[in-house]
């Protein structure tokens, strides 16, 4: 038996000790030992452990379950462990079933409508971008809270202009910029931790690929750029290191894995990132700035309406975690993204579209519902609105879509930025380049969505 098949049976052996992963709350592990939180500590089922052939013992640290491995064999049965536990967490492919049968969406179902359609994107390439998203969704609450502080100090600024040269301002604009010095080592970090490798090995390429005295090193006659290729190549060194990194670990004997495994990964990986990745994601990260700003600056208020009209469906197909990245590195390359406000009029159409069905049904209920989801709606959380409201009514889901159109064609002629992403509808707003124009735009979509609501109409369900 080779070393990883040995390494693929004990992985198993340990999974069916827990419980088939039920038991595991979670999971990590340091050089020779996994570390688990249990859900119930004293399972039948964990006697069997100490047994295993090449398990060296158990150890209990207060609410920590520990399983002794020794070096180099304890990273890799835990990226063996992550990876059944994320094929156990995802839907699996279910019998067809015959539509004659299906009950419609139910009103005020958002949870189980939600579900379905989150099983029917549950596709290879939609796990992916979903994959690829949750690399960002650890930063999001620092793009929120440096976002914020950037708006509303923009704002300010522009009110009045003497405020620019306080000490109070100068040191909350630098809070409001942290997140970005930091950013680089967040991506690569978490991009190799998501894809199983070493979070500090991806941290490490990260602070790399930004050393500013890399601009004083030239390689083929060509000088090298701090940050080049911005968080798209460290995000791609990251992913890059982890997968190679689980085939060093699954060459290199256990007894000197421990030594030779991040050292071969980062060298490795420090070349790969200077001579491919970087040139690579320089590419598409100019790519990606140029393809936003030109739609939007090109296209005007016909993009915008494009974008913000689209945007419900690209979230019901499951593609919309695509654009995470996205607003991420027009985050880091121009300190703003045009997209956000333009997306997220779509929100706003939401809210237009459910106050006309508050005004229009006879049923007790719905409006019940509707009452319960606007104040969520209004501060940028659409999904009981949407789930619960207008997807299972049919036409009102269509005219919040022509609610966001003519949000985000305003936003569009605006050329409004956000400082952030991560929120949307109302507190948005202190994180936009311009927030009267913003304002308007959300005025606009909640506008829209009403009136076409009003104007297309809906099937009033009866109350039972």
């Amino acid at each position: 038996m080779t070393k990883d098949e040995r390494e693929a049976e004990l992985a198993r052996s340990i999974f069916h000790h827990l419980g088939d992963g039920e038991n595991i709350a979670h999971l990590e592990n340091c050089m020779t030992r996994l570390r688990l939180e249990l859900k119930d500590p004293e399972a039948e089922d964990l006697k069997g452990i100490p047994s295993l052939e090449g398990v060296l013992g158990v150890h209990t640290s207060g609410t920590e379950y520990q399983i002794i491995l020794g070096p180099g064999r304890a990273s890799a049965i835990a990226s063996r462990l992550k990876d059944m536990l994320e094929e156990k967490a995802s839907p699996k492919e279910e019998a067809p079933v015959d539509s004659t049968a299906k009950e419609k969406p139910q009103i005020g179902d958002g949870k189980a409508l939600h579900a379905e359609i989150r099983k029917k994107n549950a596709t290879p390439v939609k796990l992916f971008f979903r994959r690829i998203a949750s690399i960002f969704m650890p930063i999001i609450p620092g793009f929120i809270a440096c976002g914020l502080i950037t708006g509303v100090l923009s704002a300010l600024g522009k009110y009045d202009p003497a405020l620019t040269a306080s000490p109070i301002y100068q040191l909350a604009a630098l809070a409001g910029s942290t997140v970005f010095f930091g950013m680089y080592l967040l991506v690569g970090r978490n991009a190799s931790e998501v894809f199983g490798g070493t979070p500090v090995l991806g941290a490490m390429l990260g602070a790399y690929l930004s050393l500013p005295a890399l601009g004083n090193i030239t390689l083929g006659g060509e000088a090298l750029v701090p940050g080049r290729g911005g968080i798209i190549a460290v995000m791609l060194a990251g992913i890059s290191s982890a997968l190679l990194e689980k085939r060093i670990r699954r060459l290199v004997p256990e007894a000197l894995s421990l030594f030779l495994t991040p050292l071969l990964t980062f060298l490795l990986m420090a070349v790969l990132a200077i001579v491919i990745l970087q040139p690579i994601g320089g590419i598409l990260s100019d790519a990606i700035g140029a393809a936003a700003t030109g739609l939007v600056e090109k296209g005007g208020a016909a993009a915008g309406a494009l974008l913000g009209g689209i945007w419900l469906p690209i979230v019901m197909l499951g593609i919309h975690q695509a654009f995470t990245p996205i607003h991420a590195d027009l985050l880091a390359r121009y300190g703003y993204t045009i997209l956000l406000p333009i997306l997220a009029m779509a929100g706003a159409g939401q809210v237009g579209a459910s106050l006309a069905i508050y005004t229009m049904t006879k049923s007790a209920r719905l409006k019940k519902i509707i009452a319960s989801a606007l104040p969520v709606g209004f501060l940028g959380v659409g999904e009981p609105l949407i789930y619960g409201v207008t997807l299972p009514l049919g036409r009102p889901f269509l005219a919040a879509c022509i609610g966001g159109a003519f949000g985000g064609s305003v936003n569009a002629f605006f050329a409004v930025g956000a400082t952030t992403f991560g929120i949307s509808g109302l507190p948005l707003a202190l994180a936009t380049t311009n927030i009267p124009a913003y304002c308007i735009g959300l005025v606009t979509a909640y506008l829209a969505g009403f009136i076409a609501t009003r104007f297309i109409g809906f099937d009033d369900p009866v109350d039972e």
